[in-house]
């Protein structure tokens, strides 16, 4: 027994004297920087918290040296480096200084996510979504909702919700003019128009439009709301026509109200006003918000900048906007920007192409949550068509687009620290 008692001991000193850190850098020496936020992920859901080293070597990350942690790192191809306390406390120094724009954050819980999305309820969309492709190339869990679920009041169970590049107006996407014969487009008609009667409908521009006041309510009460492409302007949209037809007939079999536009009421929404709807069903567009028809910017020289914040005070973008590159390639999508003469005046811009007088990507509170709309379809697809097959992300491990998405996964896991003024 006594032997037993000593190994024991023995082995517990080993493991308090290991005193060491795991440095997982993110600057242009990571290999693999999307799958990295799925080890910190992973280091979270073990109950063990990750420092966040806000624009220290392109936002890296510290954990405790757990033999395990460091098998993940080593399975995944993520880069890092074991490090002695003495180091790690050099670098916190270094950040603490007052000279210098970065900042330590403890990222605490793993949050719960959830993708609303029509993929296991609908048929087979000829499209794919950049945040699935994102979580399920880091490897962080998550579940897939859609409109039933949420009406049925599952949000509350999540920390993060991204909506699916959805058309919240019920005007299916405003494919009609281009894809009204392909059957993927009839069958999801008739599944959405199915779905809106069995939870008692009358038009599936009425049910989205319940979705969308589902969601609304889970941001107010705390939740973390992420949109791409469509998602965004059609979602404010649905919140600002409440009450208001603006579908024409070959959506919901009736007209359309002709003095929409005077009837929408823009305090209702979470980001945009004083726009205009696109009346006219066959132009694949849903309003003025979007550029994607106006923009002027060769492909070659398409690039959105990313703003700099102040890491010790402006805490949450400096977050979201964390990253080892500040220029990062455009991409275009249903929604590829939004204009900015219609951004309410509280929106913070985090991203823009100034030349196009445009923002892609922007961020605000809505009650005691937050929203970021991300514009565009996929980062590392310039301009993804229907039919198009979706990203092999393995040819793109460090996507300064794709980590944008990913920075917005990890925000809820810093919930208290966002309250830092």
């Amino acid at each position: 027994m006594k032997r037993i008692s000593f190994i024991f001991l023995f082995l517990m000193l080993s493991v308090l004297g290991r005193s060491a850190q795991i440095l997982i850098p993110m600057d242009e020496t990571q290999k693999e920087h999307l799958k990295a936020y799925g080890v910190a992920y992973y280091v979270l859901k073990n109950n063990v918290d990750v420092k966040w080293l806000l624009n220290y070597r392109g936002g890296s990350f510290i954990i405790q040296d757990i033999p395990n942690f460091e098998r993940e790192c080593t399975i995944r191809g993520v880069t890092f480096q074991v490090i002695a306390d003495g180091q790690a406390d050099a670098i916190y120094a270094e950040i603490a200084n007052p000279e210098v724009n970065m900042d330590v954050v403890k990222l605490e819980k793993a949050p719960k996510v959830a993708v609303y999305s029509p993929v296991k309820k609908l048929p087979k969309l000829p499209w794919d979504d950049a945040v699935i492709l994102a979580l399920n190339y880091a490897e962080i869990p998550y579940d897939t909702i859609y409109d039933e679920e949420v009406i049925h009041g599952i949000l509350p169970k999540y920390d993060w919700l991204h909506l699916h590049h959805e058309d919240f107006t019920g005007q299916y996407g405003r494919f009609y003019a281009g894809f009204h014969t392909a059957t993927w487009y009839q069958e999801n008609q008739r599944e959405q128009e199915a779905m809106a009667a069995k939870l008692g409908f009358g038009k599936v521009s009425q049910m989205k439009l319940a979705v969308a006041l589902k969601i609304r309510d889970f941001t107010a009460g705390g939740g973390f709301l992420f949109a791409m492409c469509s998602a965004t302007d059609s979602y404010d949209i649905a919140l600002a026509a409440e009450g208001v037809d603006i579908c024409e007939s070959i959506f919901d079999g009736d007209p359309a109200d002709p003095n929409q536009n005077s009837k929408l009421d823009y305090s209702k929404e979470l980001a945009f006003r004083n726009y205009k709807l696109i009346t006219n069903p066959m132009i694949y567009e849903f309003s003025e918000i979007d550029n994607t028809q106006d923009r002027k910017v060769p492909r070659n020289e398409d690039f959105f900048t990313l703003f700099d914040f102040s890491a010790k005070w402006d805490v949450v973008p400096t977050m979201l906007c964390q990253n080892h590159e500040k220029v990062i390639k455009g991409f275009m999508g249903q929604t590829t920007a939004f204009k900015k003469q219609f951004l309410k005046p509280d929106v913070l811009v985090m991203g823009e192409t100034k030349s196009a007088g445009e923002v892609r990507y922007i961020h605000g509170e809505y009650g005691k949550g937050t929203w970021t709309f991300y514009g565009g379809h996929d980062p590392e697809d310039y301009q993804h068509q229907v039919y198009d097959p979706p990203t092999d992300l393995s040819l793109h491990p460090g996507s300064p687009g794709y980590r944008l998405i990913l920075n917005n996964i990890l925000f809820p896991a810093a919930k208290k620290k966002k309250q830092k003024t």
